[in-house]
């Protein structure tokens, strides 16, 4: 049950990882905070990235071999890259409509995806 709870504890954390690094960039769109300073914009950056932070630690504890967990370091890092890559694909499919994926991009997400396979391989 440990691999269950590294995945969904890292798609949370590297959710909110997504909304803290490029979520910015759609205030100009909202009224609150069309006019707030760059010095404002990271403050509630780091707020965000907090959760992450929040989320990243147990994850990586629980999916740790050291701890206990099913995983080896190298194999955590790459399952966070992947579940990033998929999670960042939603977030910009949702938020950010003007950006198109091409196929350059499907065959870079295929390398990653592969890099995960490679990693579990014995």
């Amino acid at each position: 049950m440990r691999w269950l709870y590294t995945i969904l504890l890292l798609i949370l954390s590297n959710t909110f990882m997504t909304f803290a690094w490029y979520g910015h960039l759609k205030f100009k769109d909202m009224k609150w905070s069309a006019n707030l300073g760059l010095v404002a914009v990271i403050f509630i950056s780091w707020g965000i990235a907090l959760f992450e932070y929040i989320l990243q630690v147990p994850a990586n504890r629980l999916g740790s071999k050291e701890y206990g967990g099913p995983y080896s370091l190298l194999q955590l890092k790459v399952i966070q890259e992947a579940i990033t890559l998929v999670v960042f694909v939603a977030f910009t499919l949702i938020f950010f409509r003007e950006e198109s994926i091409r196929w350059n991009h499907l065959i870079g997400m295929v390398f990653l995806i592969l890099a995960v396979f490679f990693m579990f391989k014995k």
